[in-house]
């Protein structure tokens, strides 16, 4: 687990912890959210615990929660990383369902791709969404991305396939 924090506006992106599980569990439970995202619905807290237990011991990829520093809520996480087949860095985000249109994403993933730029040396940067999640692909054009192509999402249990749409951009 790393211990890097990142303060923007309004929010502070920092490490995630297990005592997160449960307002993790907020948005990760919520169908609208999860719609779009790799994996499936959680039900269950334990599954959550889980996931923030093996991210924790991910070395390569930086994961952290987006909390809100006007209330000090959690409402999402991101992450942010080398690609291991290319000279990329890779990142993702998901926000509360409530917490949509209003810039978060947007403010998340910039500071993401500014820390790993000035920080790690990071000058190639991509991402990808669901071709129906134009909002997400609207979060990567704000961040300097351009659509480069459409790809293949799949979730993790293979129970969903649907075309993607590839963003990348390159920062100086």
């Amino acid at each position: 687990m790393h211990d890097i924090t990142i303060k923007t506006e309004r929010l502070l992106l920092r490490p995630l912890t297990v005592s997160d599980a449960n307002d993790v569990f907020e948005w990760v439970s919520d169908e609208r959210v999860t719609r779009y995202m790799v994996y499936t619905t959680y039900t269950e807290i334990e599954q959550v615990r889980k996931w923030l237990t093996f991210i924790s011991q991910e070395a390569s990829t930086y994961h952290f929660g987006f909390e809100r520093v006007s209330d000090g809520k959690l409402i999402g996480s991101g992450d942010i990383g080398p690609d291991q087949e290319s000279d990329r860095w890779v990142f993702g985000y998901n926000l509360r369902y409530d917490c949509w249109g209003m810039g978060y994403a947007t403010e998340a993933a910039e500071a993401m791709i500014n820390y790993a730029h000035k920080n790690f040396g990071a000058k190639r940067f991509a991402s990808s969404h669901c071709e129906p999640n134009l909002a997400s692909g609207n979060v990567m054009k704000k961040c300097g991305l351009h659509f480069v192509g459409y790809g293949e999402f799949r979730k993790l249990d293979g129970s969903c396939k649907m075309r993607s749409m590839e963003y990348e951009g390159y920062r100086d």
